[in-house]
This record gives C-alpha cells, sequence and structure tokens, in this order.
C-alpha cells in the first residue's frame, strides 16, 4: 500500500490542513499542561504564613520549615512597637506560592531615627500640636502660665529643660509645652506689696504674672528710702494675670528729673 503526502485533489488539502491544525493543537496542549508543569513544579505551592508581630528568629525558623526565604525591605520606627518584629510583609498572609519564594518585610528598628525640633514658641497651641506631628514627634504634657496671649506656647521642654529649635531629638519623643492662660483664666488676690523694699516688690510681681503701672516716689515720706509705702489695688481685692500695680515708694526718684503725681487724682 502506497501512502501519499501530496494533495492532489481538493479532498486532499481539506485533509492535510486539518491534520496540520491536530498536529499542531497537541502540541500546544502538550506544552502547557505536560512541559510548563514538570518543568515549574505546578501545584508545589505553599500558603504564605502570617509573619506580623515575628521575631526575625522567629520569622527565619518559620520560613525554613516551609520552604521559604525572607528578605527585610525596610524598617520603620514605632515607639510602642516591640523592636525587631515584623511590621509588614508581601505577599500577604494566606497567599499562594512557590516553594523557594523569597517574603520581602519591613521590621521595627531598634533605635528611632533623629529630627529636629521645629521652633513652637509664639505660635498656637493647636498649631504647635500640628508641627510636632509634622515633625514625628508627640505632645507630652501641657502647662498653663498667666500671660496675655491666650493659648500661646511660652516654652517648649524636653526631658524637663527647655529645648530649641533646631536641636536633634529622636523621632517619637514626647515634647512637654508651657502655653499662656490668658487675661481671663487666671484671677488671684492681689499681693500685699507695703513694706518691702522696690527690688523685692519687683520680683513678688513678676513671679505672679503681674506688672508695675505708675510707680510715685514720695521724697518727704518717713519710710527708709527705697520702700513701698502704698499700692493701688489694696491688698484683698482680686485681680487678674497680666494686670498693673500703681506703687508708691518713699525717698526720691533715683531718675533725675522724674515728675511726682498721684494716680488717684
Amino acid at each position: 500500500m502506497k501512502i501519499s503526502f501530496k494533495a492532489e485533489t481538493k479532498r486532499d488539502v481539506v485533509l492535510h490542513f486539518f491534520l496540520v491544525l491536530c498536529i499542531g493543537l497537541i502540541l500546544l496542549l502538550g506544552f502547557f499542561y505536560i512541559y510548563l508543569p514538570f518543568t515549574t513544579n505546578h501545584n508545589q505551592t505553599v500558603t504564605v504564613p502570617n509573619l506580623i508581630g515575628m521575631s526575625i528568629s522567629e520569622v527565619e525558623t518559620y520560613l525554613n520549615e516551609r520552604d521559604l526565604d525572607y528578605v527585610i525591605e525596610d524598617s520603620v520606627y514605632k515607639p510602642d512597637a516591640k523592636p525587631l518584629t515584623v511590621s509588614a510583609q508581601f505577599p500577604y498572609a494566606d497567599g499562594k506560592v512557590k516553594k523557594g519564594r523569597k517574603i520581602f518585610i519591613s521590621i521595627y528598628s531598634l533605635k528611632p531615627p533623629i529630627v529636629k525640633m521645629p521652633k513652637l514658641v509664639g505660635r498656637s497651641l493647636v498649631n504647635a500640636q500640628t508641627e510636632l506631628e509634622n515633625a514625628g514627634l508627640r505632645l507630652g504634657k501641657v502647662d498653663y502660665e498667666p500671660d496675655i496671649q491666650q493659648n500661646a506656647v511660652l516654652k517648649q521642654i524636653f526631658n524637663g529643660q527647655p529645648i530649641a529649635e533646631g536641636v536633634d531629638i529622636p523621632k517619637g519623643s514626647k515634647v512637654d509645652l508651657v502655653v499662656a492662660d490668658g487675661l481671663g483664666q487666671q484671677e488671684f488676690d492681689v499681693p500685699d506689696l507695703k513694706g518691702l523694699t522696690f527690688d523685692e516688690a519687683d520680683i513678688n510681681v513678676a513671679g505672679t504674672g503681674l506688672q508695675f503701672g505708675v510707680i510715685i516716689y514720695d521724697p518727704n515720706a518717713p519710710d527708709t528710702p527705697g520702700t513701698i509705702i502704698k499700692q493701688k489695688p489694696e491688698p484683698g481685692n482680686k485681680i487678674r494675670a497680666g494686670s498693673v500695680i500703681d506703687v508708691w515708694v518713699s525717698g526720691p526718684d533715683p531718675k533725675a528729673g522724674a515728675d511726682i503725681g498721684d494716680p488717684a487724682n
């Protein structure tokens, strides 16, 4: 019997075309369903474990048991997190990967990075808090002091000491603030300045957030020169922080040519 591959009729052409098509289809299916699975270990996959919170030593042991590997891709700092533990991973947990696949992880760093202390003095409390957050710092304790600039930051403090703008500080640190409470925020008794020297009275007034108003010298007063002999308002009244106290001082005005007057008139 003689087999001929020569297409002598139209029917032979159709049969040859169909034969080539079948052979091509068989080769294509064999490539995808036999060759590729055999050469790429098809279906030999493992489930990606959840590594979040594990230490590096735990990750290494855990992945080795599952024929996986890892690469530390990044590190981040978080004040409340345990250092050298996994903070993120890719591929994510419960995904399917082939054996030998590398899992990319990020860990919490041991030491915080260093940032520059921003200038907060003179800013409002709200703006200061925003500046701290932008710098990677945290707001600590807020204390109030008498001052006419309500809610303005008067001092910025780190570890109990004032800290200047631009000083290096660990990221995530807490910064304490001293903030002005404003005129209407605090009211207290008028201090009794009578009998004090002017220097003693000056310290007393500054310590209570008050200030001197009119100062009148009386060269004819019998008291020791430089002693407070009268004040307005009188002790026993209420006064607000930032207010002024007028005083009368015994002795001549130390400034040559100073006029003597009475604010009560």
